[in-house]
């Protein structure tokens, strides 16, 4: 690598003002800045969402999701109140705001070099030379007090651009932050809910094991009586014990759910416990953004567009390195022999300097690192696209997860009413001695198979609609960036 280096030096009048002049017309062209202009790439964006039906409404600045808290479109009081614990307490989000804190001060860093760095000391000596030494005084002292600074103009944008680039990075750690927060939200709610539909399961199959435990009783009674059989027994005694060891299971998924709540509101384990609360009633009608919208309110994608200007501003930085390199230094203090004359005038000493260079040549290492920034930039453009095409994709398919498990949820209603009709004809025709038990014990298993299937759909129900509040941002929009 060859490179072509000019110092000047200047120590009178007229290099103090051929310096100032030098730096004057350093500081004209300081504002150039090299490399593309940043401009946000198009991504498609449908004009409509198609799987939203004429039930769904559009968010107002009144709806819960718009003001961020979109749990409380829920209404449950214990919900809201872990929601908000996770806000202040989750280990993983304060590990993301720590993240998002290193970011920003990697801007301070970057903008340090706008400014000369100054050093200054101070340093004393004792020498005592041969005898031989053609100096006249082989023994003497020398103290100094020096200030020494040095500054690179940013003539190019070489440190505009970087600064940029910073700006950039720490705003999208910020968007960051905001879906990490979002993911942990959600994934509370899903959690809870779950835990909720487990406890509609407990509570059925409890209700459950105690008809069994009746019908097996009056089982007993009959074949005592001569009226059933042993086989009547068993097959009322397996069916209780099997429901039975199904009802005990569900304490075991419960309390998994349990533990994952308590770590993400912060807490051990043991050091948390959610009453039990079955679910009732399906969610709400979650209020949608629009398409156009949803560019603004997911943070993934304002990440991906921030990091696309970051990527933009690295070319910038890249190129620059086409462009001469100007320093500047200066040098001033005290020096003297004896120490009690350090500080007096004639002491002082100072020195002005400026050197440019200029690379002439690299083997292509310029190039390529310009191209691989440039690839990075389109890599970045790329990523923009595809997160904003699986934004859609997310909010499409949770809102027909929505409108289809409506629709199922009413046909398992009519299922769960059939079969317990047919629980009702099967125990009367069991009871007038027409059918074995064989048909009862079918017509329950089905019966409550059924019921639990509509109470896993009601789960399903509150799993997507927290998923379309997630895919939908969750209130989340990019005036909450900081402008840095």
């Amino acid at each position: 690598m060859v490179s072509l280096s000019s110092p000047i030096r200047l120590a009178c009048p007229l290099g103090k003002c051929t310096l100032a002049l030098v730096i004057l017309a350093l500081a004209g062209i300081a504002g150039c800045t090299v490399g593309p202009k940043y401009t946000r790439p198009s991504a498609e964006v449908p004009p409509a969402f198609k799987e939203a039906g004429p039930d769904w409404k559009v968010a107002e600045p009144s709806d819960a999701i718009a003001k961020g808290k979109w749990w409380e479109i829920y209404g449950d009081p214990q919900l809201n109140t872990l929601e908000e614990q996770v806000s202040v307490s989750n280990e993983s989000l304060k590990a993301e705001e720590e993240q998002f804190a290193q970011a920003r001060e990697a801007i301070r860093i970057s903008r340090s070099q706008y400014y000369p760095q100054i050093t200054g000391g101070a340093q004393g000596a004792h020498y005592n030379e041969s005898p031989n030494t053609p100096l006249s005084t082989p023994t003497y002292q020398d103290y100094q007090i020096p200030v020494q600074a040095s500054w690179g103009p940013d003539l190019w944008g070489r440190v505009r651009r970087t600064v940029e680039a910073s700006r950039s990075e720490a705003q999208a750690t910020a968007a960051d932050l905001a879906n990490a927060g979002l993911s942990l939200h959600a994934e509370l709610a899903q959690d809870y809910f779950e835990l909720r539909g487990l406890d509609a399961q407990k509570k059925l199959l409890d209700s459950t094991v105690d008809s069994y435990q009746k019908a097996l009783d009056l089982t007993e009674s009959r074949y005592k009586g001569g009226v059933a059989s042993g086989v009547d027994v068993a097959q009322a005694q397996t069916q209780l014990e099997t429901t039975r060891a199904q009802d005990q299971d569900v304490d075991v998924a419960r309390a998994a759910y349990e533990h994952a709540i308590a770590v993400l509101t912060g807490k051990p384990p043991y050091e948390l416990t959610v009453p039990p609360l079955p679910l009732t009633t399906p969610p709400p009608v979650t209020p949608i953004s629009t398409p156009s919208q949803l560019l603004e309110r997911r943070p993934d994608i304002a990440a991906a567009e921030r990091r696309m200007q970051e990527a933009n501003a690295r070319i910038g930085v890249a190129e620059t390195a086409y462009y001469p390199t100007v320093a500047l230094s200066a040098a001033g203090g005290f020096e003297s022999g004896v120490a009690g004359t350090l500080l007096q005038g004639n002491s002082g000493f100072w020195s002005l300097a400026g050197s440019a260079a200029e690379l002439l040549f690299d083997g292509g290492q310029r190039r390529g690192l310009t191209e691989q920034a440039r690839a990075a930039y389109r890599q970045s453009v790329d990523n923009y696209r595809q997160t904003t095409l699986t934004a859609f994709q997310e909010v499409e398919d949770n809102l027909a997860t929505l409108r289809v498990l409506q629709t199922e949820s009413g046909t398992e209603q009519a299922a769960v009413a059939a079969a317990q009709h047919s629980v009702d004809l099967s125990i009367s025709r069991y009871k007038g001695g027409v059918a074995n038990y064989l048909e009862v014990t079918t017509a329950q298993s089905a019966a409550l198979s059924d019921e639990i299937t509509a109470l896993n759909i009601l789960s399903r129900q509150f799993s997507a609609s927290i998923l379309l509040v997630e895919a939908l941002g969750g209130g989340w929009d990019v005036s909450k960036i900081p402008s840095l």
